[in-house]
Formats: C-alpha cells, structure tokens, sequence
C-alpha cells in the first residue's frame, strides 16, 4: 500500500497527522482506571452493575486507542472479522471444535472439513488476535464462550443472515445519499436496501424470499430479545395494577391481551406463564404463514390469522399490544395500522402498548442508535425518539399515559389510551 501526505492540508484542515497517532482522550484514562477498579471490586452478577463496567471499559479503550488505530479497527478488522465468523458458523467450523472438547489444530479441523489449511488457519488466526478464539499454540484453537455461542442457532444465525442482506445494503449508503441529496429514505418500496438489491420487496419479503435468510433473520430477532429486562417482569409496567385491575371479567369472550403482529407467540406465552391467573382471552395475530411457523404454543392461546392494515376483529380488549411492529414502517403506514387498532378500542378502558425503543434526547444507547441505522436501511423507517412518538401517536388520536422503561437500550412500554 502507498502512502500520503503527513498532515491534513489538503482537506482543508490544519492538522498534523501526529493527532491520529496519539491516545485519543489521554486525559480520561486516570479518572476511568479508577472508576474501574472501584466497580470491578463489587460482584457483576447483577446486569446494572455489569453494565455499568463495560461501559467505562469501553470508554477506557477509546480514550486509548490511537484514532489510526481505531481508523483500522473499523475499515480492516471489524468488516473481515464480521466474514470469518460467517464463515465459521456456515461451514460448521465452531460447532466441530465444540464437539472435540478441547483444542483442535487446523490440520485436524480442515480435514474434517475437506477445507484448505491454509485457509483456516488464516481465518482462525484473525478471529484469535480479535480475542474471540482462545490460541493455545501454533495453529492450535480451543473455543472460548463467545465461539461456543455461535453454534446457538438464536446466536450464530445472524451472522450470514445479517451479513448478506444489511451489510451491503449499508455500505452502500454513502452513493445513496449523495443521489439523494442526504434525505433519509421515506419510501419502504425504494429504500437503500431496495436500491441496492434492485427489489421491490419489504425486507421480510426479501429475506423469504431468499432461503435461509428467511429462518436465520428468526433466530436472529430470538437472540436479540435474551436475556433484556421484560416489561412483565416486577419493577417493570404494573401489570395487575394498570392491566389487570379492573379487567371486564362479566364474559368468557372478553380479551384481556390482544398480541397484534405477535409472530410465534413468545411474548404472550411469556405472559401466561407469569400472570397465569390472569382473566380474559389471550389473542395472537400475525399472518398465516407466520402463524404456521408456530411448534407449539400454549393452547389457551388463540391463534388468529390477521393482516394488521385491515379491520381489527376483536373489539374492545382490554389492551392491544404490539411489539417491535411501528418501528418497521413510517409514519404514514403506522398511521394506518394505528387506524385499526383505535377503531376496536373502548373508550375509558382499552389501552393500546407498545413495546419499543424511546431514544432519549441525550445519552442515547449504542443499541438503539445502531437499530436506529439499521432500520433506516432495511425499512426506510425509524426507531423513535419521545418526541417522534407523541407526534406520531397523537396524530392517531392516542395519548400516551406513560412511558415505562429501563434504560441501557431496553425497549420500553409506551402505555397509551384514546384520547
């Protein structure tokens, strides 16, 4: 590779590339040592406290990271690490090693594989200098509990799923707001993921229509929901409180939990599993062929075919809830979808909740900024701020009651009534 000029002159900037090659914030890395020794001196079994260390530990390495470092960080070891870990989950690599229980050499490994040497142990090698491989000798590999993970499906799927369909996508954002003049995309039938891969089709359709993107992208939302703080769990929403209290009980007809667009039911067996006394009808609505999809779920459960853009056919439940639904379309096609569901509300005693993210005015999570990114390249949609949603919500002639949540990119529950 060539090289270039020493300092920034010639964009335009005054500074000397000595800027780059030093600790990007060395003024911070006292004060967050010591935070991190005092954190780390008290148990992270507990998530609050976990993650209240890994986020000075992140910050410690960027305030140490030279910006070049960092610069190749995201251009070259990010990107080819993203590719090896796809790799290794598509061919079976991780799942080999996890069942020799132990470590593996390469030789070994690619002749169970009928795959080159050569190019597993460069593969391995990066995936081990990025710290996700334990290297315990010269072309010698033991999985540490991140690889393990991979051979979860909820877990590993993403990885060729999301590589192939977001990744390029995504990268080509840049020639698609230079056309576009640096609007965000507002047509879902014309969005950069449509631009790119010349389709009409919404991602979900893309997805299935492209096989097992389709099955992957499900494990992947599976794993993206464990192990985060659930709104049906104590110190979350007050379920027996503002749901359950005051519940019409007069008829077995009476719904008590509407799960509009609830895919294989998750969060409503969630539900009956932990407020199984709970009076009224638990209804599941998605399309057949999600509703197809389903192994097994609670008999209790209702199981309702339904397109959310058309006339919702339980009236007057006790609450409709839709979970991570909106965020998927713009405002112009959730006000539609929102039309349905307030026409089937009960004035003074239908709610409607919604599970998704509120992104703060400030201190927003990495989370929910890069689902954020993510969303606006696969939908030309959004994730929402608070402002966003009292517009958007308010428009549909809803009031938000209150907005329950956890914060650290937890969803939160938006509780509304008509207003």
């Amino acid at each position: 590779m060539g090289s270039v000029s020493n300092n920034g002159e010639a964009n335009g900037n005054s500074f000397d590339v000595a800027v780059a090659l030093k600790a990007a914030d060395p003024e911070s890395v006292s004060s967050l040592a010591s935070e991190i020794a005092a954190l780390g001196s008290g148990s992270v079994e507990h998530d609050e406290a976990r993650l209240k260390l890994l986020k000075k530990a992140r910050s410690l390495v960027q305030a140490l990271e030279t910006p070049r470092e960092t610069m190749i960080k995201h251009l070259w070891a990010q990107p080819t690490l993203s590719s090896a870990l796809s790799i290794g989950v598509e061919s079976g690599l991780f799942t080999l090693m996890v069942q020799k229980r132990g470590p593996s050499t390469v030789e070994e490994l690619a002749e169970s594989l009928k795959a080159s040497p050569l190019l597993l142990a460069r593969l391995l090698r990066h995936i081990a200098a990025m710290g996700y491989l334990k290297e315990v000798g010269e072309d010698k590999y033991e999985p540490n509990n991140f690889t393990k993970s991979l051979t979860i499906p909820i877990i590993g799927d993403g990885y060729p799923c999301i590589l192939g369909s977001l990744v390029p996508a995504a990268s080509s954002l840049t020639g698609y707001f230079l056309k576009n003049g640096y609007e965000p995309p507002s047509d879902p039938k014309a969005g950069p993921l449509q631009v790119y891969c010349n389709t009409e089709m919404n991602y979900f359709e893309y997805v299935q229509a492209n096989p097992p993107w389709g099955k992957y992208f499900n494990h992947h939302m599976g794993g993206y929901r464990q192990g985060r703080p659930s709104w049906m769990d104590d110190g979350f929403f007050p379920v027996q409180e503002r749901l359950i209290d005051g519940a019409d009980t007069s008829s077995p007809e009476s719904a008590l939990l509407v799960d509009i667009g609830g895919s294989i039911g998750h969060d409503l067996d969630e539900f009956r599993r932990k407020y199984p006394d709970a009076p009224g009808r638990l209804v599941l609505q998605d399309l057949q062929r999600v509703l197809d999809q389903i192994v097994e779920l609670d008999a209790r459960i209702e199981r309702v075919a339904y397109d959310f853009h058309t006339e919702q056919p339980v009236k007057g439940a006790r609450a409709y809830y839709m979970h991570s639904v909106l965020h998927d379309w713009t405002d112009e096609v959730c006000g539609s979808i929102l039309a349905q569901v307030t026409a089937a509300m009960k004035p003074g005693y239908s709610k409607l909740l919604i599970n998704e993210n509120v992104i703060p005015g400030t201190d927003a999570d990495w989370q929910a900024t890069a689902l954020d990114l993510v969303m606006m390249t696969l939908f030309s949609s959004k994730e929402r701020t608070d402002a966003d949603w009292r517009r958007l919500l308010g428009k549909a002639g809803l009031k938000i009651v209150n907005i329950w949540g956890k914060g650290e990119g937890v969803e939160s529950l938006i509780e509304c009534e008509l207003a």
